[in-house]
């Protein structure tokens, strides 16, 4: 057996075919961190010790992974500099319809309807508002992206244009 399949039988066999679900394995890497960097380091040195890796050896892991964390609550700064612009245009086209509605004679349909556009206006402010913080937590992040429901997770891009997936 060779490759992805021959990996898989192992692990299911290694684990009597159990299968964890996302929670425990995001819980068990966030709870052993510390230990799983020293367990890789170690392996990378045995590695070196027995010849396999050279000096000028550099290897990537090029695998994805689905992850949780939807596409929607992964950020980058080109992800919410077009939200919020989008959010604002939409609060400008609010404050637009209720100051025509004003003008227009005070019925009770209208009353109501500036009420509703008060609503959604108070909705989409408090979304800018988040999108603002968030904007303002990825200047202080390194690779310029926050995943909120795993923090570990990265958008990842793929070979078709416009696609991709956070892994």
């Amino acid at each position: 057996m060779s490759g992805k399949r021959g990996r898989n039988v192992v692990v299911m066999w290694l684990t009597g075919r159990l299968v964890p679900d996302h929670k425990t394995i995001a819980d068990f890497r966030k709870d052993n961190g510390p230990a799983i960097r020293e367990s890789c380091a170690r392996f990378v040195e045995l590695c070196r010790q027995i010849g396999v890796l050279a000096a000028g050896t550099v290897a990537i892991d090029g695998s994805k992974m689905n992850v949780v964390n939807n596409r929607d609550r992964n950020f980058t700064t080109g992800k919410v500099k077009p939200q919020i612009e989008h959010l604002e245009q939409s609060a400008a086209q609010y404050l637009g319809e209720m100051e025509r509605t004003d003008r227009q004679e005070q019925s009770e349909a209208a009353l109501r309807k500036v009420d509703h556009l008060k609503e959604k206006l108070a909705r989409v402010r408090q979304e800018v508002q988040r999108l603002q913080g968030i904007a303002k937590r990825l200047k202080d992040t390194p690779d310029g992206q926050i995943s909120l429901t795993d923090p570990d997770a990265r958008s990842i891009a793929t070979y078709g244009k416009g696609t991709g997936l956070v892994g």
